[in-house]
């Protein structure tokens, strides 16, 4: 290099020679004066940085680790991951179980020697230190080594990385420090923010999106957040219980108090940390790359954020010859000089093991573009550095101390709309056009909402009962170590099903395709791992009945219950997201019976699609009963918050049959009302002109000697018919003549079973809604507008009201929905991108769009 040569020239002339494409994922290190490894500063003179350059030992490293090995590209990029992770083994900076050790290598040896044969394992392992424990260890690494049977390199790199990508300290490198109290700890950065470990267990994660400035002042180092989200992670660590000292470290106290400070050993320290947040946060948060300014700036990181490069990955036409990874028996590689005109193979790279490659990788001009689809960007709407979003916007319902990546994230930014302009045979092209891989999509799509539909109780009605003091804690146990093991196991299915599509829709070679075009295998794996949380569903039962009674008993978690109902992250009923596990398993049985019923017999996909529907079925039939239970359950305890003048509604032995509209017969003629029909009673009701705009209840007839007969040609009314109840006879009108055919089937039907039961209903009637006048049961209830007799509640106070529920959309809708139907519906959930039209324009807007309840809920940009 030249001797006025920046850094960046030379990680330039290393990633040309070994041929790296996505080399910002990259860096070079050496060590300093102080002997620590630090990265080479791209935008810096060499001389200024490294003392001796001549005698230098620089090494090719893993800069910024993203959480998902699905979001490289290369397999070359994969396999210098795996070096990575395997120098970070033999350094003994990847601490994991033993198990988890035994595993790692495993696949290591099967990547480098191929299958397993006992000498050729012995002998490997005696010549190549992979861990400091492996002699303990060797047995256990053969036996799991002789399973990988038939596993070719490429295979086994991803299945590296997919096992290193789960452990806590992937890609971890700490920096230590102090709290004010002189505890040492460690500090850390990554993909979704700064990560504070307390020996090698991480104790608190502080999200990009809740900081709002990073700063040094000498070897102070100080994350300032916004105030909103420090009251919060206040309230949970006062929940867990922490070490009061560590609990004054993350919460100081005083006017500072949204200030987090550590200690470091020196400046120098402060600031080589602070250089690295400000360009993890550059990487992974940032769409484009700021443009350095013209006066010198004080640090700059260069090269392209991890959008750009996936864009450049997608949109530039490259696409490397599948990289063959080495085979058995392999001389060592010697860097040596050659001219610049011929093309130079990898080496010297990671520590490169001694092996050579079986192909020739072509020039970087030949490659042919991979693809990625377009529609998974990633949430972000910072375009500066650490200036970010109040936390008070619903950042995707995302986890605390978790950042979606780009495969995971539904929510669209501007940057990643659609190119409207690509034809459709491109498109094509560009996407796999199987029915199977568009079944695998709604897999991927709704498994993305329903992660997020589980965040609404396990992040955000935790914070609220937390903040408010207002659960007890025997209730919270019981809540939360059901739901949390679930969301945990949804998790990591969901980087599965993303990993498997990011692989089906960015190949092209023939060989591959085959291998990675299919699901079956994922669920199986995933429904079997699944059977294990079985007793957690089963206990779903107990505790929406818990939480029921204890809103009814708890004023205080009452009105954090009802508050918590009127926000925008709870676009459904409350309780309904507890049912969404059970209801979710349903789906997945009716996803995998399309998956068999489209696979031929023979194709390689039908045995494990059918496996996994066998595993399914069985759960499924295992809590088919107590789903049904929990809806009904569910269905009143809503109706019974959602309706003014009717109390007991959720009385045992009750069932709900049918809600909807039907225009009743009153003395200004036929005005709408909501009907609601259970197993023992008919509720009819009038929406409220009140502030709270609810519907209260007006009448309420026993099924007991009930008689319905149409009476079209008696009332001149089309789609008419009449209710006889023992002491009150109404007329009605449906919409259609097929509403009028469902209400009447289902009143004979309840009428019927109500006949049928031996026991008389314990359930006492208001005598003031059964009778409000002393009419015959053959005189017809004329009920004036200005009824106001029935009952308010509590609920009348509310300024606003959830109208999110199916009652809303069958008042609006003017139609009605059976129990049946409801069911029917979770069968039928779907969540995926549409493409909305301007009026008057040509121009298109992307949505994310959850279709569920009976109704579209449309985001955009988080909201």
């Amino acid at each position: 290099m030249e001797a006025k040569a920046i850094g960046q020239m030379l990680l330039s002339a290393v990633f040309q020679r070994s041929n790296l494409i996505e080399s910002d994922y990259f860096g070079l290190e050496f060590q300093n004066v102080q002997m620590n490894w630090v990265w080479l500063e791209p935008m810096k003179l060499i001389v200024k940085q490294v003392r001796r350059p001549m005698n230098t030992l620089f090494r090719l490293s893993v800069k910024f680790f993203p959480p998902d090995p699905g979001q490289l590209q290369e397999e070359f990029t994969r396999y210098l991951f795996v070096l990575q992770l395997k120098r970070d083994l033999m350094e003994n900076r990847l601490p994991c179980t033993e198990n988890t050790a035994a595993l790692l290598i495993s696949h290591l040896i099967q990547s480098e020697i191929g299958d397993y044969d006992d000498t050729a394992d012995r002998e490997f392992l005696k010549q190549n230190k992979l861990l400091p424990i492996q002699d303990r260890l060797q047995e256990k690494i053969m036996d799991l080594h002789r399973k990988h049977l038939g596993q070719n390199p490429a295979e086994s790199d991803f299945q590296i990385l997919e096992i290193a990508r789960k452990l806590e300290m992937y890609g971890v490198r700490f920096h230590p420090a102090a709290d004010r109290e002189g505890s040492k700890i460690n500090l850390s950065v990554a993909h979704m923010g700064l990560q504070v470990f307390q020996g090698n267990t991480k104790i608190n994660t502080f999200n990009w999106s809740k900081i709002r400035k990073l700063s040094f002042k000498r070897k102070r180092f100080l994350i300032k957040l916004h105030p909103e989200v420090h009251a919060i992670r206040k309230a949970r660590c006062r929940h867990r219980s922490l070490d009061p000292k560590l609990s004054l470290l993350l919460f100081p106290q005083g006017p500072h108090q949204d200030t987090l400070e550590f200690t470091m050993a020196s400046r120098d320290h402060c600031k080589v940390f602070w250089k690295k947040c400000v360009e993890h946060h550059s990487f992974f948060r940032l769409f484009d790359q700021q443009q350095p300014k013209a006066k010198a700036v004080f640090f700059s990181r260069g090269g392209r954020t991890q959008k750009q490069l996936m864009e450049y990955m997608r949109d530039s036409g490259i696409r490397r010859t599948p990289y063959q990874s080495p085979t058995p028996h392999r001389e060592p590689l010697q860097l040596q000089h050659q001219p610049s005109k011929q093309l130079q193979q990898p080496t010297g790279i990671l520590s490169c093991p001694k092996e050579e490659y079986s192909k020739t990788v072509p020039p970087a001009h030949t490659f042919q573009g991979s693809s990625l689809d377009s529609a998974q960007s990633p949430p972000f709407d910072s375009k500066s550095p650490l200036t970010l979003s109040p936390s008070t916007q619903m950042s995707a319902l995302s986890l605390p101390g978790r950042t979606p990546s780009p495969l995971q994230s539904p929510i669209l930014s501007e940057v990643g709309s659609p190119r409207l302009g690509e034809d459709e045979e491109g498109r094509r092209k560009r996407f796999p056009t199987d029915k199977a891989y568009f079944i695998a999509k709604e897999i991927l799509t709704t498994e993305r909402t329903y992660l997020k539909d589980l965040e609404v109780i396990t992040v955000w009605f935790r914070s609220a009962v937390i903040k408010e003091n207002a659960m007890p804690e025997g209730l919270m146990n019981l809540l939360f170590s059901n739901i949390d093991p679930i969301y945990e196991f949804h998790r990591g299915f969901l980087k599965d099903i993303e990993q498997r599509l990011a692989l089906w829709e960015g190949r092209s070679n023939a060989h591959v395709k085959g291998e990675y075009q299919r699901i079956g295998d994922v669920m199986l794996s995933n429904m079997c791992a699944l059977k294990e949380f079985t007793s957690y569903l089963q206990k779903h039962d107990e505790v929406l009945t818990e939480l029921e009674k204890a809103t009814k008993r708890l004023k205080k978690l009452e009105t954090v219950y009802k508050e918590f109902e009127l926000q925008k992250v709870c676009y459904l009923p409350l309780n309904t997201f507890l049912l969404k596990p059970i209801q979710r398993l349903m789906h997945y049985k009716l996803i995998l019976e399309r998956l068999c019923k489209h696979y031929a017999p023979h194709h390689r996909d039908h045995s494990d699609c059918k496996e996994a529907l066998k595993v399914v079925a069985e759960m499924a039939a295992q809590l088919q009963s107590s789903l049904i239970r929990l809806e009904n359950f569910q269905k009143l305890t809503e109706l019974q918050r959602d309706l003014i003048g009717i109390e007991n509604l959720t009385a045992p032995g009750r069932q709900f049959i049918r809600e909807g509209c039907l225009y009743k017969l009153t003395k200004k003629g036929l005005q709408q009302r909501m009907f609601f029909l259970f197993s023992d009673m008919l509720l009819y009701t009038s929406k409220g002109v009140t502030a709270t705009n609810q519907f209260k209840v007006h009448g309420q007839l026993p099924l007991h000697g009930m008689l319905v007969e149409e009476s079209e040609n008696e009332w001149s009314v089309p789609h008419c018919f009449t209710i006889y109840a023992a002491q009150r006879t109404i007329v009605v009108a449906a919409s259609s003549k097929v509403e009028m055919t469902k209400w009447i089937e289902d009143l004979n039907m309840a009428i019927d079973i109500a006949k049928k039961s031996r026991e008389k209903s314990e359930i006492v009637l208001d005598p003031g809604l059964c009778d409000r006048s002393n009419r015959s049961s053959d005189e017809v209830s004329l009920e004036s507008e200005d009824d106001t007799h029935s009952s308010r509640s509590s609920l009348d106070k509310q300024t606003h009201h959830r109208a999110n529920t199916t009652m809303h959309v069958c008042w609006h809708r003017n139609t009605s929905v059976s129990m049946s139907d409801r069911s029917l519906a979770v069968e039928n959930q779907l969540s995926g991108y549409l493409l909305r039209k301007f009026k008057n324009s040509n121009g298109w807007q992307k949505l994310w769009v959850i279709f569920t309840n009976f109704c579209l809920f449309f985001y955009k940009t988080h909201q």
